[in-house]
């Protein structure tokens, strides 16, 4: 049997395969180069940058807890100028597309900076961070679908880059915000981002987490992603990457029957820093069993009836 086409469009951009790294759990690469083929990924979003550096939050900042990992990091980050000074170089060597994830803290400071980020070569995309649970306003945008069209929209226009909408699970309504994404040109649409959560120790009677409150992420949030996918796919066309507790091939396929067109590996990139290279090497045998060719042809194949 021939090898299966395993390329995937999402929207304006191109990628060799499904399997992408998510961002926060990567580093900015480099710390992977001598577990992981970086070449062979799908693509590689760097840790969110802002605009200004920022320290992240106070201690803890990440709990275990069953099935999932809780954390409220905070963005810490070196700020957008370092970020170009200092990692885009090292991505200019792979030949991996690079998709840099940004959050703003206003409007403003979104299309300000994917505007900077537009004009420097070798970058394939910009992922919109407007839904991390664990700083102030982190949410706004993802939350409210007004908001969030007229941030898409505006990214569009100032940036030459495909633009992606990461949203929230922490909403009423996803497939509504993910409407209001898609009328305002969004090339793709990433879901979800972490479920807002918390861990307590009861004998001092206080949070493990210095920010009280975390994202969860891992396993034990997969059918809520699963579940986020199947809904935003029945009421939009833009394509999808499913994140969210993806750690077996057999993750890999749920998502992309789903609905998915790619994946984000996050949390089991800590625990199995080589899944993203077992999950590339079983995804033809996975695709072979439902007799597909491609991974194209079992997008949004779920039978419900």
């Amino acid at each position: 049997m021939s090898r299966p086409d395993l390329s995937v469009q999402i929207g304006r951009l191109s990628l060799a395969n499904p399997i992408l790294v998510a961002s926060g759990t990567f580093g900015y690469a480099r710390e992977m180069e001598q577990l992981v083929d970086l070449n062979r990924l799908g693509g590689i979003l760097p840790k969110t940058i802002t605009m200004e550096p920022r320290p992240g939050n106070v201690p803890w900042r990440t709990v275990e807890t069953t099935g999932g990992l809780l954390n409220a990091i905070g963005l810490d980050n070196d700020g957008l100028e370092a970020f170009i000074a200092h990692h885009l170089p090292y991505f200019h060597t792979l030949k991996t597309p690079v998709i840099v994830s940004i959050a703003g803290r206003t409007h403003d400071e979104f299309v300000a900076m994917a505007t900077r980020l537009s004009d420097e070569a070798g970058l394939a995309a910009i992922e919109l961070n407007i839904s991390c649970p664990n700083v102030a306003h982190g949410v706004d945008f993802g939350a409210d679908p007004v908001l969030c069209g007229k941030l898409v929209a505006a990214v569009r226009t100032n940036c030459r880059l495909p633009v992606l909408a990461k949203l929230t699970p922490n909403v009423t309504s996803i497939a509504t915000v993910a409407k209001a994404a898609e009328a305002a040109g969004a090339d793709g649409l990433c879901l979800i981002n972490t479920v807002q959560g918390m861990a307590v120790d009861w004998k001092k009677r206080k949070p493990l987490l210095g920010n009280v409150t975390g994202g969860l992420s891992g396993p034990a949030i997969k059918p809520i992603a699963l579940r986020c996918v199947y809904q935003v796919a029945k009421a939009v066309k833009t394509p999808i990457i499913g994140i969210g507790g993806v750690a077996t091939i057999d993750d890999v396929m749920e998502f992309l029957v789903t609905g998915a067109s790619a994946v984000q590996i996050g949390t089991a990139n800590y625990y199995d820093p080589t899944v993203t290279m077992r999950l590339l090497d079983e995804l033809p045998t996975a695709l072979a069993t439902l007799g597909a060719q491609s991974v194209r042809e079992i997008v949004g194949t779920l039978k419900t009836t």
